[in-house]
This record gives structure tokens, sequence and C-alpha cells, in this order.
């Protein structure tokens, strides 16, 4: 049949499963828009806004769903809104497809009106970018840029529709929803060095990422260490992996992690890594982190491997697959009573920093939270202490029930991404952690999720400052707090009920609660403004380039 290319960007949209999209509508996407108003009935569109508040949707979206979230926007300004939600999928491996329009082909290179090069500014962000220049390739490069995006390492792709295209008429053949494909299984040369590893070594540690919950390994993870009769130290992005109370798991690794996670892998002969790349806040002093004990590395990505440190084997293929191919060829290490010897390390005050029950502050209002929701109720955060004090004190029961910026750090994030993350479990109750600091760079998303309808509760965590940043001027930098203590007036609970939501205020513990009760009884978006004091701290800290003998454990 014959359509135009904005009507098969719709048919192959929905015949990729995209039932739910979010965007921005402008000039050089009109005719999508046309044709995205007569397919209602099949996709929902999502007007956030601001087109980083889409693009965080889409991210949040996917992060829960465990789908391609797809974003679009119009060209210009609306492309170059999306590059930070973009930048922020592609270092977090979240599968996302961004949709832009742009000035038709002839008016390319003249500095049109909003034209701007959006396939060379993304070309380092994205998995594969495309500008379209054929309508008639049009349908093949959507279904290609689905299975990238899924496919491996998942991540965003970016695709150019100029608006000729849009309108340019071509043959339409149907075709199938596009399955992942991953290099699924290691090489039996590879899985034996590995199993020659493991059973020489007596104290095994296992430092989980985020590909465990990428590649849904939660279940095979667990097994694996019961065999192994090993600990888990988790990355941020691989706090849902294991369940809080699993008696193996050491807690957050790195910077801001556990004493015990961060001791026991200075103990240990063998890391083995599985799905997590080693980043600097999760490493510390590189060379120091590697002495006394071997890696194995298993990752999807083979670039990833010896990238930040050194494996002594490794295992390329899907996390999934390779724990159950170990597991099958009978995987087994030394006997040891290591494990006592990591209990005695979980038992340790250091590993059991607590902040004063009987007031109001970070842990208690983050513990507040948690005993109110669901062990699949989402938690969403933005950037900051608020970030790691919900990794420290939170306690995830499930994979893909916190929605976080990992790799960039995106202050901002949280609105948009929340809201994704609300819709992809059809409007289920949703947690945002944020603070004064983040929340002042979204808070116009406030507004979408009203429009929305959406049982989303925002907490902010207020302390007047841009904490984390005070913290390190306090520790490092004499106390001399340089343009972070912000001295803002905001009342964000009037503002909550200017945006059509319902504002709380809480400056005690007795508050919140009363606060809680009422709000989480809403199906409304909510917020609770919660003053905390400016000097709170997130401890333990490993300084920057430092190790767990560097730890800070009193502010």
């Amino acid at each position: 049949m014959q359509l135009t290319g904005a009507q098969i960007l719709i048919q192959v949209l929905i015949e990729q499963g995209a039932d739910t999209v979010f965007g921005y509508p402008g000039g050089s996407v009109l005719t999508i828009y046309d044709e995205l108003y007569k397919a209602r009935n099949e996709i929902f569109h999502c007007t956030t806004c601001h087109e980083q508040g889409a693009a965080h949707a889409a991210d949040g979206y996917a992060r829960v769903s465990g789908k391609p979230g797809v974003v679009i926007a119009t060209s210009g300004p609306g492309a170059t809104n999306l590059v930070t939600g973009i930048a922020n999928a592609y270092l977090d491996s979240v599968p996302m497809v961004a949709i832009t329009g742009n000035v038709s082909r002839a008016l390319i290179g003249r500095d049109s009106f909003q034209e701007v090069d959006i396939t060379g500014i993304t070309m380092p962000i994205t998995k594969h970018n495309y500008m379209v220049k054929d309508v008639s390739k049009l349908a093949d490069i959507i279904r290609a840029a689905f299975h990238l995006a899924i496919s491996g390492r998942p991540g965003p792709v970016s695709i150019d529709i100029p608006k000729d295209i849009q309108t340019a008429v071509t043959e339409f053949v149907p075709g199938v929803k596009i399955e992942k494909s991953n290099g699924l299984d290691a090489s039996e040369a590879s899985l034996a060095r590995a199993l020659k590893l493991i059973s020489q070594s007596e104290r095994p540690c296992i430092y989980a990422g985020g590909g465990v919950v990428i590649s849904d390994a939660a279940e095979e993870l667990l097994s694996f260490a019961e065999i192994l009769d090993c600990p888990i130290g988790v990355s941020m992005m691989g706090l849902t992996a294991v369940p809080h109370d699993n008696p193996r798991f050491l807690g957050m690794t790195g910077m801001h992690g556990r004493y015990a996670a961060g001791k026991v892998l200075s103990m240990s002969d063998l890391i083995i890594a599985v799905g997590t790349r080693f980043s600097d806040r999760a490493t510390g002093n590189k060379q120091a982190y590697q002495l006394g004990h071997k890696v194995l590395h298993i990752d999807i990505d083979a670039a990833e491997i010896g990238k930040n440190i050194v494996a002594d084997e490794h295992l390329a293929g899907d996390v999934k697959h390779v724990l159950r191919q170990l597991m099958t060829l009978g995987v087994k290490r030394r006997p040891s009573d290591w494990f006592t010897q990591v209990q005695k390390v979980q038992a340790m005050p250091d590993n059991h920093l607590q902040m004063p029950k009987d007031t109001l502050n970070p842990q208690t209002a983050i513990e507040a939270v948690n005993v109110r929701l669901s062990p699949g109720d989402v938690i969403a955060t933005d950037v900051g202490q608020h970030q790691l004090w919900t990794a420290q004190y939170y306690r995830f029961r499930r994979p893909r029930t916190l929605v976080t910026s990992g790799g960039l750090g995106t202050m901002g994030y949280g609105m948009g991404a929340a809201i994704g993350a609300c819709m992809a479990r059809d409007k289920k109750r949703t947690v945002l952690f944020t603070s004064d600091g983040s929340f002042h760079m979204n808070l116009n998303e406030m507004a979408t999720a009203v429009s929305c309808g959406l049982p989303l509760t925002v907490v902010v965590l207020n302390n007047n400052a841009l904490g984390m940043v005070r913290q390190w001027q306090t520790l490092f930098y004499a106390g001399r707090y340089s343009h972070t203590s912000l001295d803002r007036r905001t009342d964000f609970a009037a503002l909550a009920d200017a945006f059509g939501a319902k504002g709380f205020y809480a400056d005690d513990l007795n508050n919140l609660n009363l606060a809680l009760d009422e709000a989480l009884r809403l199906d409304t978006p909510t917020l609770i403004n919660v003053c905390i004091g400016c000097d709170e701290k997130v401890l333990p800290m490993i300084p920057a380039g430092g190790t767990i003998d560097d730890i800070i454990l009193k502010g």
C-alpha cells in the first residue's frame, strides 16, 4: 500500500509495540503529529513541558518496562533539548528511540530556521543515528533502530526525518515486531579458563552492576552466589538485583557504599564482576583496587573488558546466559570459612551507621516512605545527596524498582523519569526522591504529572543548598561555600498546589508521617516539602582516588 513517511513512522511504531510515546510538537514534525492524532487510540502521546523532560520520561519508561522508550521532538531547539536525555540513556545503557524532524532536504546546510545537525551532535552519545534521505528506506531504518536499541548492550538510537520525507509517498510493506539479538553465550575456551580461575579461589566476591538488571538475571545471580557460598556487592545501578534482606547482600560498593561492601571486596582473592563497568566512583584508586586479588569480568560489551580494570579472565556475553553456562558446567570454589569471615565484617559497627531515629532527617524520611510502599512500587531519584541516601536507606526488594541517573549524574532527571516510570506500570504508585537543587531544574514537569493524573508523590529533601557540592566544600575546601548556599524562598508545597497537585509541608517526623498517610491515599500528584539540615552528610565516604583505608565515617 502507498503511505507517506509520517504514516509509515506511525505504522512501524505500532508494529514494534510502542503504545506510549513522549514528546513535544513543532513545525518540523507537524505531519507526524497529524498522524499521531489519527492513531490516538493505538498510541498514547504524553506531551511534556520540555523536550528534556520527554527524553527522561522515555528513559524512565524503558528502565521499568524493559521496552524501548520513544521520544519525538521537532528540529533545532527541540532536537537539541533531547541531547542531555539521550546522553543519560547512553551512559546507563537504556534502550531509547529518539525521533526528530528536520527541515526539508533542500534547506539542509543553509542555516534554515530551526535547522541543526542533530546527527552530528548525537553521534558520540548514541549506538547509531540516522538521517533519512530516502522515504523508501524509512520503515527498515525504524525497525533497525528498535533492533539496535534493545540488542547487545542496550542504548539510544536517533532517527532524523526531514520534513519532505514525512510527506513523500512510497510503498509500505508491513513487518513484524523485532526481537532483540545478543551475543548470548560465552565461548567454551573462555568458560574453561573462568571455571579454573574460580576453582582456585577461596574468597570470591561478586560485584554486580546494572547489566544484571538489564538482562533480567537476578535469579541466576542469586543461584550463582549460593553455589559459591559468597557475598554480593552492587553498584548503584545494580541495587535492585538483590533483595535487601538477602544474607549475601553487602549493599552498594564504592565512594558512598556500605563499609562491609568495600571491606569484603578488599579482602577477597577473586572479584567476579557481573554486568558492570568499574566506574571511578566504584573503584577509587584503581591500582590499589586490584591489589591482592584477581578479576573475572562478565559483560555483554567486550569494549568494557579491561577498559578501567585489568581482568585476569573475562566472559563476553549476556550475563543471564553466561551465569547459566557456568552453573551448568558445575562451577565451584575451594572450600573455606569465607562466608563466616564476611559475616563478621557485616556485624561491625562501621557497617551500621545510623542517623537519630526520633528526629526528621534523610534516613527517617526515606524509611517512613519505605514502610508505606509495596515491593513492586517504583522509586525514582534526581542526583545528589538524596540519591545516595536513597541508595543507602531504601530497602529494594525487586528488580527494576529504582530509576536513577548513574553514569551522567543528571540533575533534573527525576520528574521526567518518574512520569515515564509511572506510565510504564499503568499509572501505579511511584515516588520521586529529589532535592531543592535538582527539583528547581525540572519542576515544570509537575504540570505534566497533573495533566496525566498520575499517582506520583514527590518527596523534596529540602536543605536549601546544593548539598553534595556543599559536603565536598566542607570536607575538602575548608568550608568555603561558593554558591552552594541557595537561600531560595520557593514554597514547594504552595507551588504544587498552583500546578493543581496537592502540597504538604513537613518540619518534624510527626508531620511527615501525617503528610505521607494523606499523600499516598490520593491517586493524583502530591508533593511533600521535607525540611532537613544543610549540613547533613552522605556517609560513609571514600575520597576520590582513595581506598577503603581512607573511608570517612563521621562528619
